[in-house]
């Protein structure tokens, strides 16, 4: 274990039993790394497997094979006081701010309930916390008294950025952050998320299908296919070399704001259908809509191998290099 790395997942695998002999490979075979301070983001089509990822580093779901360590700590190993420990360490902000927040509490108990759960504040010093967090995030302390649905989007979703504050974990997974914001909202949000980092020296996992975004906050970025990590490098390479088929057709989509250059420009256009994620076929799950496919890519599930310095990538065109 390197001292520098504060998450490391080895392996992953998350699957789920759909009807009687059928399993979803929601995650399968996931490795990455994730240094103290640093943000990861994780990218990939809807349905590829980023949230799940996630939850279940988290160990929200439970993993159906491989292995999390958390400062040299496999939590899914972990029960009582040290899952307890985890959890305070480690919290997730939720996609959805309308969803994740109970209509039932005030904004002052929503922040508190974690507070509240591992007894870190009590009465002065609780209130302060709750007002200390609302400041941090940009709201006011006389919104601690309010409701969620008093609140807009981009406000509630400060709520629950303030809620993960509030037990002052290292940690954090955001899960789709922004995408039920508004566009004008989404920066601000983003913004926010780094200047608490540089001033709280958190570790973020970054899941996102917003490209453009992604590559603003990570400092490396890894990409999804069908639970399966297809390519990983940093945020520079990746978006300046993608290796990968899938990356580079990802990537192509991502709108440029000339719009002579827009107008001229060539996208890689996939074709076929993408393949389900129950009981998957053989080899790799790319190979469908590859326009490079090789016999071997039906056969054979590509390895993901260190192909250029701290560029890694899963794919049969490299592997014989």
């Amino acid at each position: 274990m390197e001292d520098n790395y504060l998450v490391q997942v080895k392996n992953l695998k998350k699957y789920f039993k759909v009807g009687k002999d059928s399993v979803l490979k929601a995650v399968d075979n996931v490795s990455f790394n994730i240094k103290k301070g640093e943000t990861l983001g994780l990218v990939g089509e809807s349905g590829c497997g980023k949230t799940t990822c996630g939850r279940t580093v988290l160990g929200l779901y439970e993993a159906t094979g491989g292995q999390v360590f958390f400062e040299g700590i496999n939590i899914h190993g972990l029960k009582g006081k040290d899952k307890k420990a985890f959890t305070k360490n480690a919290q997730i902000i939720f996609q959805d701010p309308y969803a994740s927040l109970n209509p039932r509490m005030t904004v002052g108990e929503i922040i508190a309930e974690g507070i509240d759960i591992h007894g870190l504040y009590k009465g002065k010093e609780r209130i302060n916390k709750i007002y200390e967090m609302l400041d941090l995030v940009g709201l006011n302390k006389e919104h601690a008294s309010r409701f969620p649905h008093e609140f807009s989007g981009g406000q509630r979703q400060r709520i629950g950025i303030a809620r993960a504050l509030a037990v002052e974990p290292k940690f954090i997974v955001c899960d789709e952050p922004i995408s039920a914001l508004d566009v004008s909202i989404q920066a601000q949000v983003v913004n926010l998320l780094i200047k608490l980092q540089n001033e709280l020296g958190l570790t973020y996992l970054f899941i996102a299908h917003d490209l453009s975004m992604v590559k603003h906050i990570s400092d490396r970025v890894g990409v999804m296919y069908l639970g399966t990590m297809v390519e990983l490098a940093s945020s520079h390479d990746l978006y300046e070399k993608p290796l990968h088929p899938y990356t580079q057709a990802l990537l192509s989509a991502i709108p440029i704001p000339d719009p002579e250059i827009e107008e001229t420009r060539s996208r890689i256009m996939l074709e076929g259908e993408v393949p389900s994620p129950i009981n998957p076929k053989p080899g790799c799950r790319f190979a469908a809509r590859c326009k490079y496919a090789k016999p071997i890519c039906t056969e054979a599930i590509p390895e993901i191998k260190e192909v250029e310095k701290d560029h890694f990538v899963a794919c049969h065109l490299f592997n014989d290099k």
